[in-house]
């Protein structure tokens, strides 16, 4: 089991940038693909973006791509979400997970492991 707890939420206009953190413990983290995943009132979970095992490989969602980027520290046991122009569209509960594959996984039941969220609010 990994244990994982996100940082940097918080509230911005539309327009600026947040940068979240996922600090990872309990197993390898290099053996586990990320995820970071978000949760608006009302919706369901989405998948935002995902990265591999060494970090040489990244998805995003539509919605996201070109805006944000997910990066990884393994030698930190740190996942990153970079996020820059933020919409009001983009608030949101973010939510760090962690997945024991090779890939890169946008489906939330190969995740095994998550973080509690952050609250990440953008106001127009």
């Amino acid at each position: 089991q990994v244990q994982l707890v996100e940082s940097g939420g918080g509230l911005v206009q539309a327009g600026g940038s947040l940068r979240l953190s996922c600090a990872a413990s309990g197993r390898t983290f290099s053996n586990y693909g990320m995820g970071w995943f978000r949760q608006a009132p009302g919706k369901e979970r989405e998948f935002v973006a995902g990265i591999n095992l060494s970090g040489d490989n990244t998805y995003y969602a539509d919605s996201v791509k070109g805006r944000f980027t997910i990066s990884r520290d393994n030698a930190k046991n740190t996942v990153y979400l970079k996020m820059n122009t933020l919409k009001p569209e983009d608030t949101a509960v973010y939510y760090c997970a962690a997945a024991h594959l090779k890939g890169i996984a946008t489906s939330q039941r190969t995740y095994t492991d998550w973080g509690q969220g952050t609250q990440v609010t953008v106001s127009s």
